[in-house]
């Protein structure tokens, strides 16, 4: 029966899900290693909005997968919610990213 149980669709959700969260804990501690060593708190925001857009990707893939295995108006529902939270900010940190990388290149010097 366990075998069985890795051919599942919600299994398979759960685990890209999970994959997505590993990657945004492994972009919280790398930035937290670059900013320990470098002090950059413009490095550390572009990483950690970087990690989070990554994770969010996945978390996403994950969320839309599980639209198989939806049976209720209340399943539906909670998952119109997670998903339109999950593309907010998405776009928020994409924005920001965006952001900091434009005041980035402003601010350093031409190599003319």
């Amino acid at each position: 029966m366990p075998l069985l149980d890795v051919l599942r669709i919600d299994v398979w959700a759960a685990a890209i899900e999970f994959l997505g969260a590993l990657l945004i804990a492994g972009y919280v501690v790398a930035a937290l290693i670059t900013f320990a060593r470098t002090r950059d708190v413009v490095q550390l925001r572009l990483t950690l909005a970087d990690g989070v857009i990554a994770g969010l990707n996945f978390k996403l893939a994950g969320s839309l997968l599980k639209t198989v295995v939806l049976h209720t108006w209340d399943q539906v529902l909670m998952f119109t919610v997670i998903f339109v939270l999950r593309f907010v900010l998405k776009r928020i940190f994409t924005w920001e990213a965006n952001r900091i990388r434009a005041r980035r290149s402003l601010h350093q010097p031409s190599a003319s």
